[in-house]
């Protein structure tokens, strides 16, 4: 997987910004009522989607890029975030209840993803979410990003699709699509 450390420092550094308060409240209420008490976001950046989470749950966070870390750090010091790549997640299996992605696998080589949704899926405990831009085929959105069928990534797995659906624009205005699938 090629890392261009300028581009993310460059998106770190503009990040806050792009907190979404209404996203970050619907992550944290969806995995309080599937009654789960750990979290891990894959991709996580600055963590603003991990903000909100209570200290009742053991919150966990991994990025390629330690200047997004040392922000999320700082801004959210109750939290586990490590420097870590999606294909070699450190954690043991079915360890996290909820594990998530928000606008990562948009980024992801094809190569990449097929083994990042794999470690996902083994990390995981219950619940995998992905939220991402969609196109039924992948297309090509620009040089850095593609969009992706989650629905279809996951079709090998042991999983039960829960949702496959637009998120409202109150929540998330890019409209991504929204997949909650619960691991069987």
């Amino acid at each position: 997987m090629s890392y261009n450390e300028e581009f993310w420092n460059k998106y770190s550094d503009e990040n806050e910004s792009r907190y979404n308060e209404e996203f970050a409240k619907f992550t944290r209420d969806l995995a309080t009522s599937l009654q789960c008490t750990s979290v891990l976001e894959v991709g996580c950046g600055t963590g603003i989607d991990l903000r909100l989470f209570p200290d009742t749950f053991e919150i966990h966070g991994i990025d390629l890029n330690d200047h997004a870390l040392d922000i999320a750090k700082e801004k959210l010091s109750i939290a586990n975030f490590k420097n870590g790549d999606i294909t070699k997640l450190p954690f043991e299996n079915s360890s996290i209840d909820f594990v998530f992605t928000h606008g990562l696998m948009n980024y992801l080589d094809d190569e990449t993803l097929k083994k990042g949704i794999a470690e996902m899926f083994r990390v995981s405990k219950k619940w995998i979410m992905n939220c991402e831009k969609f196109e039924e085929t992948e297309k090509q959105i620009d040089e850095n990003q593609k969009s992706r069928n989650m629905q279809n990534r996951w079709s090998d797995y042991k999983v039960k699709f829960v949702s496959n659906v637009d998120m409202h624009e109150d929540i998330e205005p890019d409209k991504n699509r929204f997949t909650l699938l619960k691991k069987l």
